[in-house]
């Protein structure tokens, strides 16, 4: 399902464009918690300049507004060669200071976005090495009275004292940890990052991996993040919760024999192309999977479209899959009056009803 950029989604009966912004054209559509989000990123010896309170008119997405998208690729092969270069400049060289794209990656930016799509929770998640960054403690402080915002931490596996930090999250408020092995460079299955899930045992903090392979990482980070390679920490750490981030990328078909065998695995979609989606609603477990933008590489509004067509016809898992299983695992509150399982105006009459696929075509 291809769109010329991100107003052309309003084709679907889903949005509708409003003062120039993608919406949700239904409430009762939601609500939705995104899983998978971030803020800019800083590492350096020294806090940078970048300004995580700043509201700014646009935000500059890594996949911007104005560039086609197609639904059933996986998110990244809409980007363009300089897209990624732009990318690659923005995560690494530009995380030392301000600039970049990253001075519009701000918690009121994200929250706007948010609030245009439904999305009454967001996840955020930092990722930091074992000296200078310091992303986990800022991001937790900036955010303990927002109450739409669930906050992970993020502890190397090489961090000195690991077992100190990780009781420091979570006693700041942390929901989580966040792990990458591609960026931070460890294996899922080395033995320092097996002590770091057992310290997360203890304090009862569940585990967001990003998982699998997305082919625009680098060749060892590649290595590092085979879904094979997360097998030992699920089955040797039965009372920790994993969260496979991007549900295992481009080896999904792979990651969905993991849910087969062990209760505490979960999958979050952020990037999965459509058809990706269809299969992970249809195949898992009920209860195991849940919605992810990785904002602000792509807009809520792309992982949210792919949901709501993959559950055309199953409002039962549409409910589950934006909002549901993702409340019960990070334990935030009841959200009242929010049905999805009826597609219905407050006032009674019906929304844009029709399938997506048949309404793009008339």
């Amino acid at each position: 399902m291809k769109f010329s950029n991100l107003l052309d989604l309003a084709r679907l009966p889903y949005f509708e464009v409003e003062e120039g912004r993608l919406k949700l054209a239904d409430p009762a559509l939601g609500p939705v918690v995104d899983c998978h989000t971030h803020l800019g990123l800083s590492y350096g010896p020294k806090p940078p300049s970048l300004d995580l309170r700043k509201e700014t008119p646009h935000v500059e997405l890594y996949l911007r507004a104005d560039k086609p998208i197609d639904l059933d690729l996986y998110s990244n092969k809409n980007l363009k060669p300089h897209d990624l270069h732009a990318i690659e400049r923005d995560m690494t060289r530009d995380t030392f200071g301000a600039g970049g794209m990253r001075e519009t990656h701000t918690l009121p930016n994200l929250i706007r976005h948010m609030q245009d799509v439904g999305v009454t929770q967001s996840v955020l998640l930092p990722i930091d090495f074992p000296f200078w960054s310091k992303n986990s403690q800022t991001w937790l402080e900036l955010t303990k009275e927002k109450g739409e915002i669930v906050c992970f931490g993020s502890v190397h596996p090489y961090q000195p004292r690991m077992r100190e930090r990780v009781k420091m999250f979570a006693e700041m408020g942390a929901r989580g940890l966040k792990f990458h092995p591609a960026v931070q460079m460890v294996g899922p299955d080395a033995p320092r990052a097996m002590k770091l899930f057992r310290n997360c045992a203890e304090f009862k903090l569940p585990i967001l991996f990003h998982c699998g392979p997305v082919d625009i990482e680098t060749r060892i980070g590649r290595r590092l993040c085979q879904v094979k390679r997360y097998e030992k920490a699920i089955a040797e750490n039965p009372d920790v919760d994993f969260v496979l981030g991007h549900a295992g990328a481009l080896q999904y078909e792979e990651a969905i024999g993991f849910a087969k065998k062990y209760p505490n695995v979960y999958y979050e979609i952020a990037s999965q192309g459509l058809p990706a989606v269809q299969k992970l609603v249809d195949e898992l477990p009920e209860g195991r999977l849940m919605m992810g933008s990785d904002w602000p590489f792509y807009h809520p509004a792309i992982g949210i479209a792919k949901v709501l067509i993959a559950t055309e016809k199953a409002p039962k898992a549409r409910r589950q899959v934006l909002y549901e299983n993702a409340a019960r695992l990070f334990r935030l509150p009841p959200q009242e009056d929010s049905p999805t399982r009826e597609a219905t105006r407050s006032d009674g009459s019906a929304s844009r009803a029709g399938s997506p696929r048949a309404r793009l075509v008339q």
